[in-house]
């Protein structure tokens, strides 16, 4: 079965004000809400059951699912109204909504781009990376292995220095690594999880080619995110 994720409980604080009635997930674009937009992506790609975390105005979201009869997939939603757990205390919480065996893709809500999805290796932990400028670098060493993070206005480092890609906000969570989250609390970002584990686990960077995305987290990038082209 292919199974995603999307992170949707964000509060969307640099919407505002639009995010001050409304979640990020349902701000439109192009006439629809980035949601619509990541599911229909989705489901192009064959996938079936899609998990989204809800915090931030979550009932708006629970009832555009349900009009929408969760457009014909299994959607099932992962309820963070009582804490925002962050990216990775997400993923925790929502496992049990996941067929354990197979791969999870993760993918931001507010992330457009024009990945063809059905190319994804599955066969190992993955995140999606691209050489673009940005504040915060993932490190990869000779084989397009994870090992370390490097913020170039701070300069600070985790684990080493190598090859600097700028992550996507998509990635693959794999079966292989879910004992690990055990020994994390309920709250925690994902990245500092990958960083953790990469140093006994191979957490693989995939670079398409020719990828174009569009982080659509500013209202100055909504009026871009009008004229992207998939």
């Amino acid at each position: 079965m292919k199974q995603a994720m999307i992170f949707a409980a964000g509060l969307g604080t640099r919407l505002k004000p639009l995010t001050d009635k409304m979640p990020k997930a349902l701000v439109p674009v192009g006439g629809q809400p980035l949601l619509w937009h990541v599911i229909m992506k989705l489901k192009a790609a064959g996938y079936e059951r899609i998990v989204v975390n809800v915090h931030h105005f979550a009932q708006q979201i629970i009832d555009y699912l349900a009009v929408n009869v969760n457009f014909g997939l299994d959607i099932r939603i992962s309820d963070e109204r009582e804490q925002l757990l962050e990216t990775g205390g997400g993923i925790k919480k929502a496992l049990p909504l996941f067929d354990a065996t197979s791969p999870i893709l993760i993918h931001n809500v507010d992330i457009l781009s024009n990945l063809d999805l059905t190319k994804l290796p599955a066969d190992s932990p993955l995140l999606v990376v691209s050489q673009r400028k940005t504040k915060r670098y993932l490190q990869f060493d000779a084989d397009s292995r994870l090992i370390g993070w490097k913020n170039i206005e701070t300069g600070e480092i985790k684990g080493r220095e190598g090859r600097s890609l700028a992550f996507s906000g998509i990635h693959v969570f794999h079966p292989s690594l879910a004992h690990l989250l055990s020994d994390w609390p309920d709250r925690f970002p994902i990245m500092d999880f990958y960083l953790n584990a990469c140093a006994n686990h191979v957490i693989r960077a995939y670079e398409p080619a020719d990828l174009r995305l569009l982080d659509v987290g500013k209202l100055d990038s909504l009026a871009e995110a009008e004229k992207f082209t998939f």
